[in-house]
């Protein structure tokens, strides 16, 4: 077969995929990959192999020498497994699917394709491998997974060479790019989850920016199209939890230009905000006691210090105590966090509805986004009409449980940065990169 990327295990390391020709970066890491055709799928499937490699050779530097034993956490994969199930998902929805041009409307049970490695069904099905068992299973070497991520990228691009150029003949190409993208992230959080040290591009990458601090911004009431349209109608990839688009009626709301600042957050934890009952529900309360009994900790994840007595807040990125920035974004907090925050301050979180219209109308006005996941009032739920994607465990399973985030971290790659994305976790998520803004009462 003949090699259309060096990705071989034994090619030199990639490019960094942060720093790359700003034409690239215009053509294959923004929004509009969701309408993009062939060339440019092409480009963006060999990008994000790029940036996986890129970030699992910062596992290699630090954790080869103890053949990648992590600790088996619930918010966490093992390295290896991670790797070996981007290369099986592009494999069982591309290149072993007999239905594949079909997009959105083939059936996921069909029969399929033998894998080109046998186990690998049996290893890396997620759908079918319980999460507490991907410890335990006699995975293969760095090597064969690097491999397999060369083989099932190479077919998959000659598959994507002949493929039709609508909607449905590229559907899983598009399903399986931001499915790599969600692992990348993935694999960023669990570096900060297990303190392992970045080279230092990719640790300025992953640093949050002072913000520019502007007044809240008063949106006007509106009618708003919540959603995307439905698969086969011209308008590119959606997910299938953004499908439904129904109209909405919005009053006026204001809303913060920006996410809530770590010189804000410090305000509530020097007012006393973790040891007053009455700013935080039930389920906050039970989530509080929790973690004060097993981490020790009264306040976000990886502080170290906070307060308006110290004037500083000390937070452990990738391993490495650093001091933040008062008007850089206040990170890794819990839903249970932001809503209490919010209870202090006289306010409340916003409407997903809320944060997609402010985030398609207000730019202008300042309303600025991207740096964190933004924790939302609503609870994560269908759209009217819900119709489960092929990827029928995307989303369904999670409904009514997890809260829905909005917007995208430094960690999120840019065509993933899309207003309409839902992002959705448990409330009581903060190993993720997120923060919160907050809306008038």
């Amino acid at each position: 077969m003949m090699r259309t990327t060096a990705l071989a295990s034994d090619a030199p390391p990639p490019p960094s995929p942060l720093v790359p020709d700003r034409n690239r970066v215009g053509q294959v890491d923004s929004p509009s990959m969701r309408s993009a055709g062939r060339d440019a799928l092409s480009l963006a499937l060999m990008d994000a192999r790029n940036h996986t490699l890129r970030l699992f050779g910062q596992y290699q530097l630090a954790l080869e020498g103890v053949d990648f034993v992590v600790p088996q956490l619930s918010v966490l994969n093992p390295p290896v497994w991670e790797l070996g199930h981007i290369a099986w998902f592009q494999e069982w929805w591309i290149g072993r699917n007999l239905q594949r041009a079909l997009g959105a409307t083939s059936d996921p049970a069909h029969a399929r394709l033998a894998s080109i490695e046998p186990a690998a069904d049996r290893w890396w099905d997620s759908t079918n491998v319980p999460h507490q068992q991907r410890w335990s299973l006699n995975l293969p070497t760095v090597s064969a997974c690097r491999a397999y991520l060369l083989d099932t990228l190479e077919g998959t691009l000659e598959l994507l060479e002949k493929a039709g150029d609508d909607d449905a003949a590229l559907y899983f190409y598009r399903l399986c790019l931001f499915h790599e993208d969600m692992h990348a992230e993935a694999l960023t959080y669990t570096a900060q989850t297990l303190g392992l040290a970045l080279d230092k591009p990719l640790l300025q990458a992953f640093t949050p920016a002072a913000m520019t601090l502007r007044e809240p911004v008063l949106v006007p009431a509106t009618v708003w199209h919540l959603g995307s349209a439905a698969q086969g109608q011209g308008a590119g990839f959606a997910f299938d939890n953004e499908q439904g688009a129904h109209e909405v009626r919005v009053p006026e709301f204001e809303i913060d230009a920006q996410p809530v600042s770590w010189a804000q957050f410090v305000e509530f934890v020097d007012d006393g905000g973790y040891d007053r009952p009455e700013l935080w529900q039930a389920g906050g309360r039970d989530w509080l006691q929790q973690i004060v009994r097993t981490e020790g900790r009264r306040g976000p994840r990886y502080v170290e210090q906070i307060g308006v007595a110290s004037g500083a807040v000390m937070q452990t990125r990738f391993g490495t105590p650093r001091r933040m920035l008062g008007n850089q974004p206040a990170m890794h907090m819990s839903w249970w966090e932001a809503d209490a925050w919010c209870r202090w301050a006289g306010r409340r979180l916003p409407a997903e509805v809320e944060w997609e219209v402010a985030a398609h109308t207000a730019a202008r006005r300042g309303f600025y986004w991207g740096d964190v996941w933004e924790w939302t009032g609503s609870t994560f739920r269908a759209f009217p009409g819900f119709v489960p994607g092929p990827y029928a465990e995307y989303s369904a399973p999670w409904f009514g449980t997890h809260k829905v985030l909005r917007g995208g971290s430094l960690a999120t790659r840019g065509r993933m940065k899309h207003p309409k994305y839902r992002n959705f976790y448990l409330p009581e998520r903060d190993d993720i990169f997120c923060g919160f803004r907050s809306c008038a009462l």
